[in-house]
């Protein structure tokens, strides 16, 4: 019997915040400011991309609300806004459980197949 979830989480999720975390370098602005704000220049010299195309990205993570920017006089410093992916990791979670359970099946079906030998 096949067992389907509910309509996804992934609903409420804005297609935006896929977008921008399907980006290495915007998953990796995002890994940088788990350790706290950064301002901009900061930021691209952790990259090997120019300090424009750093903050392209920057402007695609602040669209999906994943960072906040600040201006600090003539700086611009951006913190993660995290709450977007508890969202995301939810809709995963659900396929995590989805896979674990198929696998216990399957595992149990082995097990029955080979008289306990696998």
């Amino acid at each position: 019997m096949v067992t389907y979830m509910q309509a996804s989480t992934s609903k409420s999720i804005p297609p935006d915040v896929y977008r921008a975390i399907a980006d290495p370098t915007r998953r990796a602005i995002l890994d940088r400011l788990r350790s706290g704000p950064a301002p901009v220049n900061a930021l691209a010299l952790d990259f090997s991309q120019s300090r424009p195309a750093i903050s392209r990205h920057l402007r695609v993570l602040r669209t999906a609300h994943l960072v906040r920017e600040r201006r600090c006089g003539r700086e611009r410093r951006y913190s993660l806004e995290p709450e977007p992916l508890h969202d995301v990791a939810q809709w995963i979670e659900e396929y995590r459980v989805f896979w674990q359970s198929s696998l216990t099946r399957l595992k149990r079906h082995l097990e029955k197949e080979t008289g306990g030998r696998a």
